[in-house]
Parts: structure tokens; C-alpha cells; sequence
């Protein structure tokens, strides 16, 4: 996956080579012997449950008398560290995790492309001398890509930036002024937002702390959105969580970045860096094709040495050098490349979340991107450009808008030329607050009875144009809903309250000689009315699920249905391997009509059996497999197992239909080849119970919404 990252070069530097491997054995030491008074970490980001209200009044208006008075003894502070006599000098060790996905901006799903892991040796001299070696450095690419970071990516942030924020070597935020920066106060409004007393470790010591908003005056410029975190006592930086406003960005491609750091009290006396964490998000700039990419940075700093004695040249030249790549690949990592991902997972970790909402609250969403306020919009490629036997060849496209800061407008039209109609979609949306509003009104929106997808959709349309196979079972709906969700990084039900007329659709394109479809299966037409609720859940092991219920009335029919899925996939820990288990079923109750059934069989479900060739009103589905790489990236061995099963209490009063369930469980086990990251998949399934052989191409699953 190609990124906009521009590459920064990281030069040897023979000086700091000179001080020998030696240092590692001595820092161990020093950190044995030296630790942090306050070790502060993630602490407040868990501050509901370890942590309670000082009894003092905090006055809580913008700019007011106690805000301005701390953040000036703040700025004070700042300045007088580089003037004290008994704090000259520090080595320390820093390692890091960097880690770049590719996500959905609907989902919080999300696919690992790449991951570092790095060490460092970090020296700072007063008055503010800084110096960083890239001591260890591997990686590994899960997808190809060609991604090379800054180098400010790849090192941490020792003086909370300075008195100016800058990222990117300038080409991400050239030049934005700290919050506790000289005359900031003429820049930002502080609000005293509250003031706490922190448990940490084992509980038995505590730091007290003032939380203090900031935001820009004016949000039309450049600036600091988020909170500063200051020692009671000292008026020392603890925290700082914060994000920018959208003008900030210099890069067109950012969405945004969000940043935490983290201080420790050391020798009594000085907060200096402990853990830090970087969020980073791009995107095309002209097209919101629902697809961008993700830096996520995090590292622990320990193992601080005061006061040592460097040479007078030392910090001359770059302040980031590295030893050469043959010592850097040989460092003795103390955790694994994928550590940080076995603990956080793939989603947004709960400190940028934290950073997310309350930035939205302090500025709205809208002053929080980098992105474009209008453009060009697909959803995937089949939004583009699709065929299939009840369109024919389609063509759409669509633009996204913001016509007011928290307001999110995406409109798309297509027609399909076989069919000769038009389609249209307008989607409106805002998150401005936790409960996040949607309206959608569609028309000739193209739905497949399902209930899994047998190919993702762009292979469908070769299938259907070059082979005469399509693998949906089509019908059109047209209509109106209206939802109320969370936002995407958290997880809590979404209500969706829908009407719409359901039509059924017809083969536009069999009269071409030479092409001869399967029949396209009738539904019962009507206006629909559903309330819908879809909870999403976590199970044990790194397990996700969803259940979603539903009470839907067609025409005079009133009828129920109820269907969940259970996931667990383990692939992040050693990208030589990886398995999945799936478990889904559903059930609708008596009255339903036939596009509201189950269909199972063949790819996508069952291979080795008919496609589609089981039907039901109930079903169960189980799915395993696991992928094994022979010549990694290029080939993998994969092998996988199904079974499943449908129930049908009642006929099908339709034309067309000739259902029968699975009586009882049908089985399939198969192998096959994963080629090229394991993206592209040729397998070759057998059905157990009165099957056959069956081969199939396809695309990770990871890929089906772009497609």
C-alpha cells in the first residue's frame, strides 16, 4: 500500500558509535537501581476508576483567574529547568512500536500493512541540547507497500516539543505555538477542567494533578486542541493529549493526528518522558473512496542516567543518527515485532478516543480534519462500476460534502443501461455528540437475499461478465431510514428505523445470445416498516460478535427475525500464520417473506454443494481456517472446514421457488492456495454429504468493502 510519507534519511554517526555496546549493559544496570517516584503512564486515561476529586473548588469558566495563573507558573517552570544547576545532563533508553493499517472511516475495522520495532538512545544536555540513536530497528510487511516513515515517527518527543509543535520535519504541522508557550495566552482560551488525585501501580502512591483545556481563539488557525495535565504542587507537565485544528495540516492528504504524552517524576524533582503515543491518519484528498491509512506510534522511555559526562562535540551534527542496518537488525529486542498489537489490538486504543471526543466537544468535528470540506465519493469499486444479470453494465459516482462543521453529506447516482434506471443514495450525518444521528434515502438500491456475500462484489462482476455466473440473488428496494448509533470508536447498539418498497428484480441481459444466467428468484413485494437494533459485543479471546434483531412488518405480514455471528481470528503475533474460526445463524419467524430466508451452499458457505441450493428459515453456519505461509510473502498453504445447516417450517408460495432445506448438517473441508500477501485465493473444496468438487477464486475477506 503506497503512503504520501515522504522518506527522511537516518546517517551513522561515528561519535556516538564510539561509545560502545557497552552503554546497553550499564543502562540495564541504572535501571535497576533507579526508578521513577511517579510512574504516571496511562493512568489518567483510566482515572474513572483509580482516581478521585481534590476537594477544592475548580472554577471552570474560559480564561479565568486560576486557568491563567497556572499555566504562566507552567510557562515559568518550563524555562527555569534549562537553567537548573543540579539537572545538567540524562542518557536514557527508549522502545517503540510503529505500526501502519489501512482502514474504513464506517468501521472500526482495520488491516495491518506493516510493523516496526525500535530502540533508542536518548541524551538531552541543558540549556536544550538533544541528541537520539537508532540503536535497533526490524520490521516486517504483512501487504506489500512502500511506506517509509519520518523520522520523527521513529523517535520520541524529550522537551513536550518546545515552544513550537512541529511533526513531519514540518511537512505534517510545520509550526504550531504550545500551549505553554511564550504568550500563548494571546493565542489560546484554558479552562481549569478539573483537578485530580491519580492511583497508580500498586495503588499506594499518588500524584494530584489540574486538568487544563485548551482551544484556539480563533479555530480558523492554526492550534492545539485538547488538555495539559499539570502537577499540583509544581505546575510540571504530567499529560498532554491533544489533536490540531484542520489548518494546521500541512500535508492535504491528513485527517488528522492526535498525540499523548505521558511524564514520570524522576529524582524527586523532574517529569520527564515516560510513554508516548502518535495517531496519524491519511487520505486522498479529492476522493472519499472510504479508505485510509494509519500510523500508529507508541514507546516507553526508562532507565534514565542524570548527569553523565559527554563529550563537547557529541551533539553535533544530526540529532538522529543510527548504527548501521547489519547492528540495528541485530538488536536483542526484549518483546516481540507484534507485542504492542497482542496487548492493544488493531482498534483505536481508549487514549485516542479520549483525545477524539473531547476535541470534538471543545472544537467540533469539522475544525479537526485536514481533509477537504467537498469530494469526490465511491464507497467501493462496485459503486463505480458493476455487472450483473438484473443490471446489466452500471456506472456511478457520488460527492461527499460538509455544509456545516458537524454535518457529513454524501449523495451518489448511477444507472444500469440493461435495466434502464437510475439509482440514488443521499446520506446525511453528524458527530458532533456520543449518539450519532443518520439519515439515508435510496432508490433502485440493488440487495441480495444472502445471507453471506459468495464472492466479494468485483469478482462477481468478472464471474457475471466473462463467465455467466452471478453469485446474487437480486431484488431492489427504495425508501427512507433513520438511525441513532455510537460513534465509530465505541461500541454500544444502533437503533434503525426503516420503510421502504421492496420490488423483485428480472433478468435484463439473458436475451443476448450466447449468455444464460440462473433464474433471478421473486420476492414478495410491498412496503416494508422494520425497527432494527444491531449490538456489537466482545467475546473471551479476542473474540468480536454481533446480534441484531428485528420486528419488520410487509404489507399485512407482521414477522420477527433474530441473527448473530461470532468471530475469532488470530493473525497478528506471527504474520507466518494465521486462523479464524466463524459461527453464524439466524432465524425468522413464521410469515416472513421469501427475501427475508437463508440460502447457503456452494462458495461462501458451503463448498462442494449447489450454489445457494439450500434454503431456510432458520440456518447455522460454522467456518474454520487457518493459513500457513510455504514462501512468504508470495505463497501460503491454506486449509478450511464448514458446516452448516437450514430449516424450513413453511413453503415458499412463490413462482420460481423450488426450496428445499439441508436436511441436516452438510459438511465441506477443503484446501487450497494463498497467493501474494494472501489477498488472491484459489481452493479447491469437497462437500462431504452428496457433494462434489469445487474450485473457486477469491479475495480476503478484509478486501470486500472496497470491492
Amino acid at each position: 500500500m503506497a503512503s504520501p510519507c515522504r522518506a527522511s534519511g537516518a546517517p551513522t554517526d561515528p561519535a556516538l558509535r564510539r561509545l560502545g555496546d557497552s552503554r546497553l549493559t550499564r543502562r540495564r544496570a541504572t535501571l535497576r537501581r533507579l526508578r521513577p517516584v511517579h510512574s504516571v503512564g496511562l493512568a489518567i486515561a483510566a482515572s474513572v476508576a483509580a482516581c478521585g476529586t481534590v476537594s477544592a473548588q475548580v472554577d471552570r469558566q474560559w480564561n479565568g483567574t486560576r486557568a491563567l495563573e497556572l499555566t504562566e507558573r507552567a510557562r515559568v517552570l518550563r524555562r527555569s529547568t534549562v537553567v537548573d544547576s543540579a539537572f545538567r545532563a540524562y542518557e536514557a533508553d527508549a522502545r517503540g512500536f510503529v505500526y501502519f493499517f489501512i482502514d474504513r472511516p464506517d468501521s472500526e475495522d482495520r488491516t495491518l500493512v506493516k510493523a516496526d520495532q525500535i530502540a533508542l538512545d536518548i541524551f538531552w544536555q541543558a540549556p536544550n541540547l538533544t541528541k537520539q540513536r537508532i540503536v535497533g530497528l526490524r520490521d516486517e510487511k504483512v501487504l506489500p507497500t512502500n511506506i517509509r516513515y519520518h523520522l520523527d515517527h521513529l523517535t520520541v518527543v524529550q522537551d513536550d516539543f518546545g515552544d513550537y509543535i512541529r511533526m513531519g520535519a514540518g511537512d505534517e504541522v510545520s509550526r504550531v505555538l504550545h500551549p505553554l508557550g511564550p504568550r500563548s495566552e494571546n493565542l489560546y482560551d484554558f479552562q481549569l477542567a478539573d483537578s485530580l488525585t491519580l492511583s497508580y501501580g500498586s495503588g499506594n502512591e499518588e500524584v494530584r494533578v489540574y486538568e487544563v483545556r485548551v482551544r484556539p481563539k480563533r479555530l480558523d488557525q492554526p492550534g492545539f486542541v485538547g488538555s495539559v495535565f499539570l502537577d499540583r504542587a509544581t505546575a510540571a507537565i504530567v499529560r498532554m493529549s491533544f489533536t490540531f485544528t484542520s489548518v494546521s495540516y500541512v500535508d492535504p492528504y491528513l485527517d488528522y493526528i492526535r498525540v499523548s504524552l505521558d511524564n514520570a517524576l524522576w529524582m524527586g524533582r523532574y517529569w520527564l518522558p515516560y510513554r508516548q503515543e502518535v495517531e496519524l491518519r491519511r487520505e486522498m484528498p479529492a476522493l472519499d473512496f472510504l479508505a485510509g491509512s494509519i500510523i500508529r506510534g507508541r514507546f516507553e522511555i526508562s532507565a534514565y542516567d542524570f548527569n553523565t559526562v559527554l563529550p563537547p562535540s557529541f551533539f553535533a551534527g544530526p540529532t538522529v543518527t543510527a548504527l548501521p542496518q547489519a547492528q540495528r537488525e541485530r538488536f536483542p529486542f526484549e518483546r516481540g515485532l507484534f507485542h504492542d498489537l497482542d496487548e492493544e489490538g488493531l482498534a483505536t486504543t481508549p487514549s485516542m478516543a479520549e483525545i477524539r471526543a473531547q476535541a470534538v466537544e471543545l472544537a467540533g468535528s469539522r475544525y479537526l480534519t485536514g481533509l477537504s470540506r467537498w469530494r469526490l465519493h465511491l464507497r467501493s469499486v462496485s459503486d463505480a462500476v458493476r455487472y450483473n444479470r438484473a443490471e446489466g453494465l452500471f456506472l456511478g459516482g457520488g460527492i461527499q460534502l460538509r455544509p456545516l462543521n458537524d454535518v457529513l453529506l454524501r449523495t451518489s447516482a448511477g444507472y444500469a443501461f440493461a435495466a434502464g434506471d437510475p439509482s440514488g443514495r443521499v446520506f446525511l450525518t453528524s458527530e458532533r455528540s456520543a449518539v450519532v444521528p443518520t439519515l439515508e434515502a435510496y432508490t433502485h438500491r440493488l440487495r441480495d437475499i444472502g445471507p453471506l456475500p459468495g464472492a466479494a462484489p468485483f469478482l462477481g462482476t468478472m464471474a457475471a461478465a466473462f463467465a455467466s455466473e452471478d453469485y446474487l440473488d437480486p431484488f431492489f428496494a427504495r425508501g427512507v431510514s433513520f438511525s441513532v448509533g455510537p460513534r465509530r470508536d465505541r461500541q454500544a447498539p444502533t437503533l434503525r428505523l426503516r420503510v421502504e418498497r421492496q420490488t423483485s428484480a428480472t433478468d435484463a441481459v439473458s436475451s443476448v445470445a450466447g449468455v444464460d444466467f440462473r433464474p433471478v428468484l421473486p420476492i414478495d413485494e410491498g412496503v416494508l416498516r422494520a425497527l432494527e437494533v444491531a449490538a456489537p459485543f466482545t467475546l473471551p479471546w479476542r473474540g468480536q460478535g454481533s446480534l441484531q434483531g428485528s420486528v419488520a412488518r410487509l404489507e399485512d405480514n407482521t414477522y420477527r427475525s433474530l441473527v448473530g455471528s461470532l468471530r475469532w481470528a488470530r493473525n497478528s503475533a506471527d504474520p507466518g500464520w494465521k486462523a479464524s474460526v466463524h459461527l453464524n445463524a439466524g432465524a425468522t419467524s413464521g410469515g416472513a417473506p421469501a427475501q427475508a430466508l437463508f440460502l447457503l451452499g456452494g462458495r461462501g458457505t458451503l463448498p462442494g454443494y449447489g450454489y445457494r441450493s439450500f434454503v431456510g428459515d432458520r440456518y447455522a453456519l460454522l467456518r474454520a481456517e487457518a493459513t500457513r505461509a510455504l514462501l512468504r510473502p508470495w505463497l501460503g498453504l491454506r486449509t478450511f472446514f464448514s458446516v452448516g445447516s437450514t430449516s424450513l417450517s413453511a413453503p415458499v408460495g412463490l413462482s420460481g421457488w423450488s426450496p428445499t432445506d439441508s436436511d441436516g448438517l452438510r459438511p465441506s473441508i477443503g484446501a487450497g492456495l494463498a497467493l501474494g500477501w494472501d489477498v488472491l485465493r484459489l481452493d479447491f473444496g469437497y462437500g462431504l454429504r452428496d457433494g462434489g468438487w469445487e474450485v473457486s477464486v477469491s479475495v480476503d475477506p478484509r478486501f470486500h468493502p472496497w470491492l
